[in-house]
This record gives structure tokens, C-alpha cells and sequence, in this order.
């Protein structure tokens, strides 16, 4: 998806930031107006966060309208929702898995063969296979995996790089006000 915005934006720098901005957090641009589902958000916030004036995003927005490539994907992006940053705080567990390039597909069948065996109850599973970027897959489950399904996985022919978000057990130490702690460094052992 990127690539298609890289490709059409490659001589406006400027925009390319905001047609970027606006695939990433899943805004689409319908009737001249940016959306965030169905709640119109204002071109104000949108140059903000891309760090551009107004006139740059309404030129995007044009831009996008004019062409009906752009305009035919982008009238279609919508937000997805991730439980990744959510996942310590219910509870649960992330795993956070890294393909060699070209290796995706393959990677991802092995994958959830492995978890699928193991019976592991996943809450969601978020891929991204991109042409030039990394190839990722962040798996949100409801109990730590165990060092075998762990090893498995590590394993897989295509798997690059493993990380683990382990759910903090004391909820008061993630909101606590002394510090930031996101995910409790848990140390992965044999049992």
C-alpha cells in the first residue's frame, strides 16, 4: 500500500508525508473530506501530525480526488483496531515476529500451523507485508506460550526475529505514576 503512495507522491515530498499519514492511521478521503470511519476529522489536525501546513493536505486531498487510482483506494481506508498496547494490561500476551524478506506467506502458514497444534487461544492476529519494509506479524494471546511453542516458532525457517510482551501480573505498576512500565520483562525458562 505504501508503495502504491511512495510511487504517485515520489516528486511531492510534502504530500507524500500526508498520504502517509493518512494509510497509516487508516484516514479516507471521501467527498474533498477526511474520514476517520464515519466521523469527519479537520485538515488542521491532519498538517499537524504530519508536520505540514494546511494548504499541503488540502493539495493532497486534491491531489487524491483527481486521481482516480488514489482516489479509488483511499476512499476505502478505514482504522483498524489493535490490542497490541492494550494486550499487558488485560492480561495477555504479544508476540512480536519478524520474516525475511520474500518469506511471508510461507512463514505465516508454518506459523499458525505451530499455534494451532499447540492450541493457544489468540485474540488477534496483525500482519504486514510490505515491499520494502520489514514483514511482521503481532500475535496477541490469552496465556504465555510456553518455552516449546516459543522454540517452535524460532524455529521456523523465515522467522528473522522473535519478541515477547509479557502481561504485567500486578496491574497497579503499569498505571502507577513512578513510572512507565509497558510490559514486564518476563524471563522466558524452560519449565
Amino acid at each position: 500500500m505504501l508503495f502504491i503512495v511512495r510511487e504517485y507522491f515520489k516528486n511531492y515530498p510534502a504530500r507524500k508525508k500526508v498520504a502517509e499519514l493518512l494509510v497509516n492511521n487508516g484516514i479516507a478521503i471521501r467527498n474533498s473530506k477526511p474520514y476517520i470511519g464515519d466521523i469527519e476529522i479537520s485538515v488542521n489536525s491532519i498538517a499537524r501530525a504530519a508536520g505540514v501546513n494546511r494548504k499541503i493536505v488540502y493539495h493532497t486531498i486534491e491531489y487524491i480526488e483527481n486521481t482516480y487510482e488514489l482516489r479509488s483506494v483511499f476512499e476505502r481506508l478505514s482504522p483498524t483496531l489493535s490490542l497490541h498496547n492494550v494486550a499487558p494490561v488485560m492480561g495477555w500476551e504479544v508476540i512480536d515476529i519478524k520474516f525475511k524478506k520474500g518469506r511471508f506467506g510461507c512463514a505465516l502458514g508454518e506459523l499458525t500451523r505451530v499455534l494451532s497444534e499447540k492450541t493457544c487461544e489468540i485474540r488477534q492476529i496483525i500482519g504486514e507485508r510490505e515491499l520494502l519494509e520489514e514483514n511482521r506479524v503481532l500475535i496477541i494471546v490469552e496465556k504465555p506460550l510456553r518455552m516449546e511453542t516459543i522454540s517452535e516458532i524460532k524455529n521456523i525457517e523465515s522467522v528473522e526475529s522473535i519478541m515477547i510482551h509479557t502481561a504485567e501480573k500486578d496491574k497497579e505498576k503499569i498505571v502507577c505514576n513512578y513510572c512507565k512500565v509497558k510490559y514486564c520483562p518476563r524471563k522466558i525458562a524452560p519449565r
